[in-house]
């Protein structure tokens, strides 16, 4: 027999700790190739994200802030891929506004690489 399909929340814990490590371990001073390479991964990981409205609010919350909705709070902006820390803080901003809107704690975003790292 196999193990039941993942559901959004235990899918959503282990795409957590991917992403923060993945921002974690990225270069302190990347290459304007891993920056590219890093917003393309990130942009088509939003696409294709298996849990739909996951997938389309990640979508919406990394859209520049003016092709974003007028009365979207939660939109955080395309990713900060310049450095590290950069990513990482961003990956956090976009963590906590997932947060919020599923009503549940949100991190301290300056402790983000001592957790992560």
């Amino acid at each position: 027999p196999w193990p039941p399909a993942p559901t959004a929340a235990s899918l959503g814990r282990g795409t957590w700790t991917f992403l923060h490590t993945l921002a974690a371990y990225y270069p302190e001073r990347p290459t304007p190739a891993e920056q590219t390479r890093m917003r393309s991964f990130l942009g088509t990981f939003a696409e294709v994200y298996p849990c739909g409205s996951c997938a389309a609010h990640m979508q919406a919350a990394i859209q520049p802030p003016a092709a974003a909705d007028a009365d979207a709070a939660d939109t955080v902006g395309p990713p900060a891929t310049e450095s590290r820390a950069a990513l990482s803080h961003w990956m956090c901003q976009l963590h906590n506004e997932v947060n919020v809107r599923l009503e549940k704690p949100v991190f301290d975003c300056t402790r983000v690489l001592q957790r992560w790292r």
